[in-house]
């Protein structure tokens, strides 16, 4: 029996059982792959499930399954390491027409599926506050100064209040009072064996972008002043607070 013939036709329930196929005790084969058929699709919506919680709140279980559903057919796992599956997912749901009328649904699961990446990325140990704070000490080495972040440590930009939706879902505030119009980003990464989610404000995560893409201090702390709103005290505070600084490279060398 062919195996692509076989993998295809698991996922697709409008397709006849596999020509070939036959039971150890005679009983009927297309139904015995049905009911099986039915189990490796159920399995596979509970694990998307189990990835994106507060995307299937947001919508609730009937929309959501029958959308996971949809994404299974469509992208089927390519490791065996379920964890991973869902990569894909928060593109899916942007190009999936019924989720339309939730427009910061793809973005939440992309919050969500970055929460997976940031639980099995490497272990790091925070920067010790006292090293930092003797390097930012002198003015003129500060512009130079590049920080290295936490593997885990992921920046989302959105257009909608994805941080604020999904600590509603968490206990964080109400959801009521969640406006999802708001444009907001956060900051995700796992600090020891927790996962935290962290609000920027605009200008905040302008300067955190810059920083994750290895712009220095001075470069990233001109293009966030731009906003007004920006302090840099606050900012390299915030980041201190997280304990999400790894390292910090000088001219001179690096520390750690």
């Amino acid at each position: 029996m062919n195996t692509t013939t076989f993998a295809a036709a698991l996922l697709n329930p409008a397709a006849p059982c596999p020509p070939g196929l036959v039971t150890w005790n005679g009983s009927d084969a297309a139904q015995r792959f049905g009911v099986y058929r039915n189990n490796v699709t159920v399995s596979l919506i509970d694990a998307v499930a189990d990835t994106f919680p507060v995307v299937q709140q947001l919508v609730g279980a009937e929309f959501f399954r029958a959308m996971a559903g949809e994404f299974v057919r469509r992208s089927p796992p390519v490791s065996p390491v379920l964890a991973w599956y869902g990569d894909a997912f928060a593109g899916f749901v942007a190009a999936f027409p019924p989720a339309a009328g939730v427009p910061y649904l793809a973005d939440t699961a992309r919050l969500e599926y970055a929460r997976v990446l940031a639980f099995h990325a490497a272990d790091s140990e925070p920067l010790a506050t006292e090293t930092l704070m003797a390097q930012l000490a002198d003015p003129e080495l500060l512009p130079s100064l590049r920080l290295q972040f936490a593997p885990s440590a992921m920046l989302l930009q959105s257009d909608w209040a994805i941080a604020s939706l999904w600590g509603a879902h968490q206990g964080i505030g109400e959801l009521a009072a969640v406006d999802p119009n708001v444009a907001e980003s956060a900051l995700v990464h796992r600090r020891g064996l927790a996962l935290e989610v962290i609000p920027l404000a605009p200008a905040d995560a302008c300067f955190v972008a810059a920083l994750l893409a290895g712009e220095p201090l001075g470069v990233a702390a001109e293009l966030a002043a731009e906003d007004e709103a920006f302090y840099l005290v606050a900012a390299l505070r915030l980041l201190l607070s997280a304990e999400v600084i790894t390292g910090i490279r000088a001219e001179e060398g690096e520390q750690e």
